[in-house]
């Protein structure tokens, strides 16, 4: 779980360094010199992840091997309704991420808030967010899963709803403390998927999480803004809020498998 936390801020300390070293590059060439550049980086960094990946040779297969059939002895398997609700827990975690990314704009021009201050706001959000998915992995693995997963979602639910009252100046200070709370549980998901099927489907069930949890994503801010132009700004915000909730007694249900690993 600490190395998946430590993978995860990885991940979102690029996605924060690829748009403002793009917002550099604007200032001093256009956009299609600047596109090709970063599609040349990435390119360079492709081919790095390929020379630098290790290979897999005989030894290494057979040892890989030779550990599935000691992990397959282990006790205690998992229900079969462990991972589905695990991965509903990720689906509203995911979509209520987007959910507020897509309404915080709108509350903060309500308050008053500039253009430049929004683009700062959500650099907030996506730096706390990156913090919360390093300093959660290491939490999930001193307190538990289900501990975790009640302590960072019912913290978004409350930091949303405290944000709607909230002057602009105080509102911002409260950015980067929502980032952690809403991205943190993340972590903490990805690495119990492990624990709940066996090893020789576990490449099959991280591929259906991450393509549910995405998938949601996805689809949220267009189910959101429907909620949104029917019942407004503020009442959809509540909504997203509400619906974080619905993970604290879905967790429960998994108490019996999760609860006892908790370091």
């Amino acid at each position: 779980m600490k190395a998946l936390g430590t993978y995860n801020f990885a991940g979102d300390i690029g996605k924060m360094t690829v748009p403002a070293t793009a917002s550099l590059l604007l200032v001093v060439m256009e956009w299609r010199p600047a596109l090709a550049l970063l599609g040349l980086c990435g390119l360079i960094a492709a081919v790095a992840v390929f020379w630098l990946t290790p290979r897999y040779g005989s030894e290494r297969a057979e040892a890989v091997s030779k550990n599935k059939v000691e992990d397959s002895a282990a006790p205690a398997a998992a229900p079969r309704f462990a991972f589905p609700v695990l991965l509903s827990i990720g689906m509203i975690d995911s979509g209520t991420r987007m959910g507020f990314l897509l309404f915080l704009p709108f509350m903060l021009t309500a308050k008053g808030a500039s253009l430049p201050t929004i683009g700062l706001a959500l650099t907030l959000v996506f730096a706390g967010g990156a913090a919360g998915k390093l300093v959660c992995g290491f939490i999930g693995t001193r307190l538990g899963v289900i501990a975790t997963v009640w302590l960072t979602e019912g913290l978004t639910a409350l930091l949303i709803l405290a944000l709607l009252p909230l002057p602009l100046d105080t509102a911002m200070l409260l950015l980067p403390v929502i980032g952690v709370a809403l991205n943190g549980t993340s972590s903490v998901l990805y690495g119990s998927v492990p624990d709940l099927v066996t090893p020789e489907k576990r490449a099959r069930a991280f591929s259906i999480f991450y393509t549910g949890t995405i998938g949601t994503g996805a689809v949220a801010p267009a189910l959101y803004g429907l909620v949104g132009d029917a019942l407004g700004v503020r009442t959809a915000v509540m909504v997203v809020a509400g619906m974080v909730l619905l993970t604290l007694p879905l967790s429960l249900a998994l108490r019996a498998v999760l609860g006892r690993r908790a370091g």
